[in-house]
């Protein structure tokens, strides 16, 4: 989730030459003190590298791929897949879409799919693993990352996912590697390359049978999910019952 202080400071250079670091804090919209502590530490955070390349009008994948470590970023370029797509559609959009199909008579007059919600959802995350996902790759995230599977499972069922977690799983599972870049929120689809409207087009496209199995599946997590926050409310409810 980080670059090397040092590195990060010769790209900062070949970016703002003469720009001072109180400047690019303001400019960027980072505490000056934030950024102060990053390099002190030595690690400088991706989401630094991010604004400050945006307050300089410096592509962001570029500059992500200034680093050793980012280096396939371009390179590793793809088009996201129809189901990858699919996966950042939420959950009312998908319900909409019914509906607008049903209202309009005949099922398979999808029509236009407008204003979905913008990425990333309440479900970007789990969505878009499940979406890439391979037979071994929870497994081969935890191995190649020497990354706990509990923590892992903690942080999906969060939706959350470290940016260097994401850039590994799309490399394992042969998808573009800056899609988890825009599932976990660090970059846009416009950033990315993302074809304009892409979202919309995969959702016209999806079967009607498709879409209904899709978003019974997507209920039936929702409702998994909203349980399991009942019972620790009442677990937690009955805890302070006990001690008071």
């Amino acid at each position: 989730m980080s670059v090397p202080s040092k590195a990060f400071q010769q790209w900062l250079h070949s970016v703002a030459p003469a720009t001072s670091t109180a400047a690019v804090s303001r400019l960027s919209g980072i505490k000056r003190s934030t950024l102060a502590q990053q390099l002190v530490r030595g690690k400088v955070a991706l989401v630094t590298v991010v604004s400050i390349s945006r307050a300089f009008d410096v592509d962001v994948v570029g500059a992500l791929s200034s680093f050793d470590k980012y280096r396939d970023l371009v390179s590793g370029f793809k088009p996201p897949t129809e189901a990858e797509l699919i996966s950042q559609v939420s959950d009312l959009d998908l319900l909409q879409q019914i509906i607008a199909r049903n209202a309009a008579g005949d099922i398979h007059e999808q029509g236009p799919a407008r204003g979905l919600a913008p990425m990333p959802h309440k479900s970007s995350v789990r969505g878009w693993i499940e979406a890439i996902d391979t037979a071994d790759l929870r497994q081969r995230i935890s191995h190649d990352l020497r990354m706990a599977p509990q923590n892992l499972s903690a942080q999906l069922s969060a939706n959350r996912l470290p940016p260097d977690v994401a850039i590994q799983a799309a490399r394992i599972a042969g998808v573009g590697v800056t899609g988890g870049l825009v599932v976990t929120g660090l970059l846009t689809p416009e950033e990315v390359g993302w074809p304009r409207d892409a979202r919309e087009t995969a959702l016209r496209a999806l079967p009607d049978a498709e879409l209904v199995i899709l978003a019974a599946a997507r209920l039936d997590a929702l409702g998994k999910t909203l349980r399991r926050a009942d019972q620790d409310h009442e677990h937690t409810k009955a805890l302070w019952e006990n001690l008071g």
